[in-house]
């Protein structure tokens, strides 16, 4: 029997590539944030320069994003794809090498991981338009959850194997598996076929296809209204998660492996809602999608507390459930109601809006601790995620958005 045939009909030999290849990216990359955050503490640096280094991976995005996106939109996706892997897998090298010889200094530690978010920044966009433009729209949300699903799961073995290698063998070695990580994952992104995807028409330059992925962006009010709450909410989320989660782990719960676990239990939490939306359609996508963004506030007051580990490691699973339910009914938005030639650029607008403001919140989070307290920024990060996520609901278009029954964007044939 063939492997197509073994295959359902949805996951086409792109499909297949995309969903491994984000596999091995996740195994690796969810150590490595772990690994980054340890390697700065064990070099000496404060709950500051934490900070700082989480801003430089973050910066870069907000830089590069949509020119990422105007590029993807314009030359074969899976060579922005293959490239931002090889940038991501030298920086993460280097990083890796540094921590392994000797004590890194914070300007090579924010350089590096700058890089790396250099990376980041191209790659998002294109590999978004890439998944889009390999599934059928029929399938959509099931494929969506089953991609997510396995992207998740190697998140949770990640994340779980990154703390345990961290507080056995120290961060550098969990660097250097990220960067092994990088270069299997674009081997196998290199085999991506691009020849069923119509050739662009010619535009006017690079500025010109920003401009028309402006418009397609603002014409659409659900859209860039949950880009801006999504601004705020990926902002504190992440200050959260990554300043404080980890200083509260180190001094109030036992270090890097309980806190590998929480984000562990966050991982399974998003496995099971990818299950749950394999079964589940919801006919208000966006409403649906919209509630389950509130839970997100439980893992910033679960640290506020702090609840003991597995108190928080249930939180973390209940709002990875909740998340993924939003993931995946924005992904069958996405691809019901954008055009496929523009895919890249309405998702580079997308990630720009997202993560525009998480650079600032990473590098604020420490003189914040140090003014207000850490226990009151946790319980901030948590109450702006309640109020931003109550706003976006009184958007009529958030609230009645509706699952077709057949995508506006012309289903792109998918080669098997």
């Amino acid at each position: 029997m063939s492997s197509s045939r073994r295959r359902p009909e949805w996951a086409g030999r792109n499909y297949t590539l995309l969903t491994g290849a984000a596999v091995i990216t996740n195994l690796g990359s969810h150590g490595a944030l772990i690994a980054t955050t340890f390697a700065v503490l064990q070099a000496g640096g404060s709950v500051g320069d934490v900070g700082l280094v989480a801003a430089a991976r973050t910066l870069p995005l907000v830089l590069f994003l949509l020119i990422g996106g105007a590029i993807a939109d314009r030359i074969p996706r899976h060579h922005v794809m293959v490239a931002a892997n090889a940038l991501n897998c030298v920086s993460q090298a280097v990083f890796a090498v540094l921590v392994l010889t000797g004590h890194p200094q914070l300007w090579q530690m924010m350089l590096l991981t700058a890089l790396c978010g250099t990376g980041t920044a191209f790659f998002n966009p294109a590999a978004e338009g890439m998944l889009l433009a390999s599934v059928s729209g029929k399938q959509a949300n099931r494929a969506f959850a089953v991609f997510r699903m396995a992207m998740n799961g190697a998140g949770v073995g990640g994340a779980a194997l990154g703390g345990a290698m961290v507080a056995f063998l120290g961060p550098g070695w969990v660097l250097a598996a990220d960067a092994a990580a990088f270069a299997a994952a674009g081997a196998l992104r290199a085999f991506l076929d691009v020849g069923h995807i119509a050739d662009r028409a010619p535009g006017g330059g690079l500025w010109a296809d920003l401009r028309d992925g402006w418009v397609e962006f603002r014409s659409r009010p659900w859209l860039w209204s949950i880009v801006l709450q999504f601004s705020v909410v990926v902002a504190v989320v992440g200050a959260a998660e990554a300043v404080y989660g980890p200083l509260v782990a180190l001094e109030q719960l036992g270090g890097a492996a309980p806190w590998g676990l929480a984000l562990a239990f966050f991982g399974l939490g998003t496995i099971g809602g990818a299950v749950l939306m394999m079964l589940w359609k919801p006919r208000r996508l966006l409403l649906v999608g919209t509630l389950c963004v509130f839970p997100l506030a439980l893992p910033a007051a679960g640290l506020a507390v702090p609840l003991p580990v597995w108190a928080l490691c249930a939180v973390m699973f209940v709002s990875g459930t909740a998340i993924e339910v939003f993931g995946v009914s924005w992904m069958t938005t996405m691809h019901q109601e954008i055009p496929e030639e523009k895919f890249s650029r309405v998702s580079a607008y997308d990630w720009f809006g997202s993560v525009s403001m998480l650079p600032l919140a990473t590098a604020v989070a420490g003189p914040v601790e140090s003014m207000i307290g850490r226990t009151s920024a946790l319980w901030g990060c948590a109450g702006l995620v309640i109020v931003v996520t109550a706003a976006v609901l009184l958007v009529p278009d958030v609230r009645h958005m509706t699952r077709k029954t057949s995508p506006t964007a012309k289903p792109v044939p998918v080669p098997v």
